[in-house]
């Protein structure tokens, strides 16, 4: 997966954090595919919490399989993204929900028991890179030394171009632009892009 620019999100070309009512969305996946397709969209992804269900109904060009998996590391509480992912990979299983519950029940989800480490392996093994969800949020006394020891275990990419809406915009504990200045200290690190979409029509 190639750099996002910040023109590919503002310009509404490329949205790689997008929830359906497989989690905690209230958008239909085949309605938001369609929708992104009639808006021109060159690129989306669809990224349920711990869940790849729509993945298994729909395929199409301009999507890219995705989930966003709840995790602890140490004592901050992440969301991990995993793109281009085989998502009947035998090394995910074990990841996915076992329930609805664990797909939209914010508590339960508060309560899993992945460990990042062989998580982002069983991603790399599936294909696929390993992305942490919008930085700024995470509850890290330091950012840099929590994206720090993620590349160490394998981090790929970081979601650079995030625009914190709804409650994030209100419970972020460092500024896009931290993210920013940790992600050019790593020029490895691949930078992602999305809106954490929510909402019914997209």
């Amino acid at each position: 997966m190639r750099n996002l620019t910040e023109d590919d999100f503002k310009n509404k070309k490329v949205d790689l954090h997008i929830h359906t009512t497989f989690s905690d969305g209230k958008g239909e996946y085949k309605e938001i595919v369609e929708n992104a397709k009639a808006k021109g969209y060159k690129l989306i992804a669809i990224t349920d919490h711990n869940t790849v269900e729509a993945h298994k109904n729909i395929q199409d060009d301009i999507l890219i399989t995705g989930v966003e998996f709840d995790c602890w590391f140490g004592y901050v509480f992440i969301h991990l993204l995993a793109y281009n992912i085989d998502i009947n990979h035998p090394s995910l299983q074990p990841f996915y929900a076992k329930n609805r519950t664990e797909t939209e029940g914010v508590l339960i989800r508060l309560l899993p028991k992945r460990n990042v480490k062989k998580l982002i392996k069983a991603i790399h093994e599936a294909g696929g890179i390993a992305v942490l969800a919008h930085p700024a949020c995470c509850w890290a006394l330091s950012l840099e030394r929590l994206v720090k020891n993620l590349v160490k275990i394998g981090l790929d990419g970081i979601e650079t171009y995030y625009p914190y809406p709804r409650f994030r915009k209100f419970a972020k504990f460092h500024s896009a632009k931290d993210v920013l200045k940790i992600a050019e200290k790593y020029p490895g690190l691949i930078r992602t892009g999305g809106t954490d979409f929510h909402g019914e029509i997209f």
